[in-house]
């Protein structure tokens, strides 16, 4: 296959203080192929050894045979957006929200984030189906609030390209490759395929979300439809090209056919978001491209668009890597129901861990190995229910 960019490894390291040492003994370790009772030391935010042993040092932390696994590494998540807008119409200040937004993600065990931001809008006057842009500033606030040290977690950027829009271009050509986007996604929410193949399932959504009546509805739809017959060639190969520009990670979204997948592939893209169909998926791992399913779809059991199953997907060996999508807790429960399915807990973990930073382009980080970054989460089980102890960061505690 043959790639028009070759994605840039993204940096590896992240401004913050962090714990001189510790030492996790009496824990339930989770490495990339097995679960031991072992002790992890960390130094300077690193590992620096990791042993299979049931004796608990002097000054360590006596975990109780608590799981001890990698920080999770989330590369699609919502979860800003709706920070940023509570609900519809209502603008939140944006360093409040990350601020806010970072918080949640530790608390759920996320320790590597690749915040979500809209590229792409639609400037129509008067219209419930508009949309203005918002990315440059966020992204700006989020890198200032970074530089200040007031974020706990690592964060990188995912610009998720509309080309169903208007000012696509544009917008790409604000961000520049200093600014950390670690992914580009295509996306194409034009009614009638991908995600929204079922206009009933984008009515439901949409109207209801924003308060239009049948027509208005209609209009949306007709209008949508024409921005794609418009722009959308030119949108998508701009965008493939801006995230050259970037050295970032070209990712799929909502592939539906064997057809599109290839044309995915043609770009170079390695990592497919979503796809819809169980075809899609084949085809994707035909053309050596991760699958990507959201955890909310695993949870429920199904999609909310009536697409493909994830678990579905898991039992035919189609599924590499979750996204905790728009529900940051459901990432850590999502692992844990996959490893029911597969009777695998290191494999079930490697999914939202290091098969997500080796995606992205982060090969230190995600498993549990001397040398990589103390990125660390204790769990505890009660009963049925998986509860987050601790967290750490870069070896420093953040929940």
């Amino acid at each position: 296959m043959n790639s028009p960019f070759t994605p840039t490894l993204l940096p590896q390291t992240d401004d913050g203080d962090v714990t001189e040492n510790l030492c996790f003994a009496n824990a339930k370790v989770v490495t990339r192929d097995q679960v031991f009772t072992g002790a992890v030391s960390v130094s300077q935010g690193q590992i620096v050894a990791v042993e299979e042993t049931g004796d608990i040092p002097v000054g360590a932390m006596d975990c109780k045979g608590d799981f001890l696994i990698p920080g999770l590494v989330e590369l699609h998540t919502d979860n800003l957006e709706r920070h940023i807008e509570p609900r519809p119409g209502v603008e939140w200040p944006h360093a409040a929200a990350i601020v806010a937004h970072d918080a949640e993600l530790a608390s759920t065990g996320i320790t590597t984030v690749f915040d979500a931001m809209r590229v792409g809008s639609i400037v129509k006057e008067g219209s419930k189906g508009g949309y203005s842009k918002y990315a440059r500033n966020l992204a700006s606030e989020m890198l200032e609030l970074r530089a200040a040290g007031a974020l706990k977690i690592s964060h990188f950027l995912h610009l998720r390209a509309e080309v169903c829009s208007e000012t696509l271009l544009q917008e790409l050509a604000e961000f520049g490759p200093d600014d950390r986007v670690g992914i580009v996604s295509l996306m194409d929410h034009t009614p009638g395929q991908r995600q929204f193949r079922d206009i009933s399932k984008l009515k439901q959504y949409v109207a209801k979300k924003r308060g239009m009546s049948d027509a208005e509805f209609e209009e949306h739809v007709a209008h949508l439809k024409g921005l794609r017959e418009a722009h959308g060639d030119a949108h998508e190969a701009g965008t493939v090209a801006e995230a050259a520009r970037f050295g970032a990670v070209l990712a799929s979204h909502d592939d539906t056919t064997a057809e599109q997948v290839a044309v995915s592939a043609g770009h170079g893209i390695h990592l497919a978001e979503f796809p819809t169909t169980v075809e899609a998926a084949k085809a994707c791992h035909d053309k050596d491209i991760a699958v990507m399913m959201g955890a909310p779809n695993i949870m429920r059991g199904g999609s909310h668009s009536n697409n493909v199953s994830a678990l579905e997907l898991a039992e035919m060996d189609l599924l590499d890597i979750v996204s905790s999508d728009y529900v940051p807790a459901a990432l850590l429960q999502s692992a844990f129901k996959l490893a029911s399915v597969w009777k695998d807990l290191p494999r079930a973990i490697r999914c939202v861990t290091e098969s997500p930073a080796v995606a992205a382009g982060l090969q230190d980080r995600g498993v549990i190995e001397t040398g990589k970054r103390a990125d660390l989460v204790r769990i505890r089980m009660v009963g049925d229910t998986h509860l987050i102890r601790s967290v750490w960061s870069n070896g420093r505690r953040v929940s």
